[in-house]
């Protein structure tokens, strides 16, 4: 979600308590010099009846890698990050959360596809433009139209997001009615282009500070995608959703070979991500269930 942006307030039936509550609006996340530390570490999140991803099979990623990213190791970072979420102890703080049904969030990320994108809508987007360009990847066949998936827009360091990227938020999420499906999809900028707003540090395990920066992000936007994927399923009544409460805190560190700091190693890798929000029993910001 993209955060720090100032939410609608809306009169929500919430069961059992009633109340005037905030919603969500996808852009939740902040930046890290606006949000520090966990935002209610004794709230509880609470569910508002929509959908979550609970497809048997887990939720599809699909990479739209829009700009320049030429010789960027980034093109080889984020896929192994996908692939190393699924089955984790990280992603399986989501299965914490289900649909009216009680069906869980699996622990399970594909990578599904991805494609290249050669500013096909200049190098300052909107968020409607975001939207074309999903629309247009889908309809042009570079992409199938997957109510299972999240599309991540991921854009190079000379391409601006014109609502707020890198002084609002640094990536945000939300869903339209695309190929006649309800498409959940996500931007991601990189976090070169505003390492001290987008990036938790200057260095970084893999030695790409703005692509380590934009994993961070994206997972943020995926556990959200999940677990809240119309933005009308599990939030707080501040409005955030469960990543969002843990925004740009990352729990025990440590330091990596090259001397930059992580927070969890995946499949022989090392990451610095943010938390998660884990609910049930005491609920609290962690890594792991």
């Amino acid at each position: 979600m993209k955060t720090a942006l100032s939410l609608s307030i809306v009169s929500l039936s919430l069961a059992a308590a009633g109340a005037f509550a905030a919603t969500p609006d996808g852009k939740g996340g902040g930046t890290a010099h606006a949000v520090r530390g966990d935002q209610a570490a004794a709230a509880t999140i609470l569910f508002h009846g929509g959908p979550v991803m609970t497809n048997k099979n887990g939720v599809n990623v699909y990479l739209i890698w829009y700009g320049n990213w030429s010789g960027n190791t980034g093109l080889q970072i984020v896929p192994k990050f996908i692939n190393d979420e699924s089955g984790s102890p990280y992603f399986a703080i989501n299965t914490g959360y289900t649909n009216a049904k009680g069906k869980k969030v699996k622990n399970i990320v594909n990578l599904s596809g991805q494609t290249n994108d050669n500013y096909s809508l200049g190098s300052n987007l909107t968020d409607s433009g975001i939207r074309t360009i999903v629309s247009n990847h889908i309809a042009n066949g570079d992409l199938p139209a997957d109510k299972n998936g999240v599309y991540f827009v991921l854009t190079s360091q000379d391409v601006n997001e014109t609502s707020g990227f890198c002084t609002v938020y640094c990536g945000w999420h939300t869903h339209g009615s695309i190929a006649a499906k309800d498409i959940k999809y996500s931007f991601v900028g990189n976090a070169a282009r505003c390492l001290s707003a987008c990036a938790a540090q200057s260095t970084s395990p893999n030695d790409n500070p703005g692509v380590d920066g934009m994993l961070s992000v994206i997972a943020h936007e995926l556990e959200e995608a999940a677990t809240d994927p119309d933005l009308n399923a599990w939030y707080f009544s501040s409005g955030n959703e469960n990543a969002d409460q843990c925004a740009w805190t990352f729990g025990t560190e440590y330091t990596a070979p090259n001397g930059s700091k992580a927070n969890m190693n995946m499949n022989g890798t090392d990451y610095l991500i943010q938390q998660n929000w884990v609910r049930g029993g005491t609920e609290h910001c962690g890594l792991h269930l």
